[in-house]
């Protein structure tokens, strides 16, 4: 399949079975994250992995996880990251969602179902997982088998119809709307 194929096959799905995801297949997806690039190579990414019930109780408190079986807490390092000398932007964000982005991907490519959440409570993470000041958590990744009775695949052709034409989105030379 190429790359541009999966990209198209991947979509937020948001009813999951119980079925728990085979470690294999989440070593996959962990290495996936492993090799995503970050900001210098400082690799600032912390990926806590949780896939008890009690683990996901906690994640529930702070956000809707879709009954998902194993979830992704994707945070980074304030001290390891890297920090854009001209203006002193860290980049813990950008570094964050490439990694984010490869695990989906991955995940995508081995037969399972995603969300990328942006939607929760920060500060009720950081107090359950008991993360420390230097640690952020920048997004959640829930990962599992999609529950068929509750959310239909959506269309790889979906796109045609939901994305902007590029025309509107992309300008060559200078930044400038027609």
């Amino acid at each position: 399949m190429s790359f541009l194929d999966l990209a198209r096959r991947r979509y937020s799905t948001r009813a999951y079975t119980n079925q728990a995801v085979a470690k294999d297949k989440l070593d996959i997806i962990l290495e996936a994250g492993q090799v995503a690039p970050t900001g210098h190579n400082n690799q600032p990414q912390r990926i806590i992995v949780v896939q008890s019930k009690e683990g996901l109780a906690k994640v529930q408190k702070a956000a809707e996880i879709y009954n998902a079986q194993l979830a992704l807490l994707v945070c980074t390092d304030k001290d390891e990251v890297w920090t854009r000398s001209f203006d002193d932007k860290k980049i813990t964000d950008i570094d964050a969602s490439i990694v984010t982005d490869h695990m989906m991907l991955a995940a995508t490519d081995i037969g399972l179902d995603s969300l990328w959440i942006c939607r929760f409570k920060a500060d009720v993470i950081k107090a359950e997982f008991a993360l420390p000041d230097n640690i952020e958590v920048v997004n959640i990744l829930v990962i599992g088998h999609r529950d068929e009775t509750k959310w239909q695949a959506k269309l790889a052709t979906r796109h045609e119809q939901e994305r902007k034409v590029l025309a509107k989105t992309v300008f060559y030379e200078d930044f400038h709307q027609k």
